[in-house]
Formats: C-alpha cells, sequence, structure tokens
C-alpha cells in the first residue's frame, strides 16, 4: 500500500490505526476506516485489513509497505450513511462505531482523529 496526499474516493483509500496492529498465527490485523460511494452519497465504514504475511511484519508500518493484495477490501464491520448503522455487532460496539463514523461522515473527507491514512492500493498520476 502507498500513504497518498490526498483523498480521492475512486483509488479506495483506507485511514488506518498504527496503534491497533497485531497478530496471531497466521494472519496480521490493523484496524481501518473508509469511505464508499453509494449511488451518489458516501458512506463511512469501520472494519479491519488484515492478511496472511510471512514473516509476520515487525510493525504496522512493515504490514502497510507489504500488503499489496485490495482484491476484497477491508473487512467492514460497521457502516454509517448518515440515517442508519449496518453491522452485525454487539450494541456496546455499534456505539463505538457511530461515535467514529457519525463526525468521520460530518468532516467528510477528513482523517479523523487517531487514524492516519490515506493509505491506497491504487497508484495514479500525481
Amino acid at each position: 500500500m502507498i500513504c497518498e496526499d490526498r483523498f480521492l474516493i475512486s483509488r479506495k483509500p483506507y485511514a488506518v490505526a498504527l496503534h491497533s496492529f497485531r497478530t496471531d498465527d497466521c494472519w496480521s490485523y490493523i484496524d481501518a476506516v473508509w469511505f464508499r460511494r453509494t449511488k451518489t452519497t458516501p458512506v463511512a465504514c469501520i472494519g479491519e485489513l488484515r492478511t496472511i504475511q510471512r514473516p509476520v511484519p515487525a510493525n504496522a508500518e512493515g504490514f502497510l509497505q507489504r500488503y499489496s493484495d485490495g482484491r476484497y477490501g477491508g473487512d467492514c464491520r460497521g457502516r454509517w450513511d448518515g440515517t442508519s448503522y449496518w453491522g452485525n455487532v454487539p450494541l456496546e460496539q455499534q456505539e463505538r462505531h457511530l461515535g467514529i463514523l457519525r463526525p468521520m461522515l460530518a468532516n467528510y473527507p477528513a482523517i479523523p482523529p487517531g487514524y492516519d491514512g490515506w493509505w491506497t492500493f491504487q497508484v495514479g498520476p500525481r
């Protein structure tokens, strides 16, 4: 992935929480937020990026540098469109998600506090 200076929704960028990087026996994960567009309106999404990397990356920067397969995008856990929330998580987690997603959508396309970005798989003209 590469970090871009500006937000272009067409490149499907992600903002990541660098401090959230974690690994288990075979997967590496990092929490992320992103915008996607429905027919005409942007929606705010929250979830994680995950992949299998060998050797296991030492930190978030190593994970992002080697994360090169964007076919499936992020694993979305919650989405806010300005009027309704989508997500199959406990109510307490929905409330945490909405605490991030509501101001994120209201301040579109700003990166929410605590996140770093915009990271994308697509390389385009500068």
